[in-house]
């Protein structure tokens, strides 16, 4: 979770959860003439190689499988930073 709270991106309103289940609160945002959502970035992530379920809108749920290594956590936060970066 550090990981996740230490991106800095207008896009990230609040990261919140407990163990390995977060969720990152996506503000709608006016960026280059459209409205990104947590979709959009759902769908770049996918594109980047990292499934994530987007809930009410607004949210990314993120629940990695319980065998998920310390290596792949980096990873996966490497595609959510590279994928939110990708809107601005």
């Amino acid at each position: 979770r550090k990981n996740l709270k230490d991106m800095t991106s207008p896009l990230i309103t609040v990261v919140r959860g407990r163990g390995l289940l977060n969720a990152v609160v996506i503000k709608p945002t006016q960026i280059k003439g459209r409205t990104v959502t947590a979709w959009d970035v759902c769908l770049e992530m996918a594109k980047n190689g990292l499934l994530a379920k987007p809930t009410h809108d607004d949210i990314i749920r993120l629940a990695p499988p319980l065998t998920i290594t310390s290596k792949q956590v980096e990873e996966s936060c490497s595609i959510i930073n590279k994928s939110l970066k990708s809107f601005t």
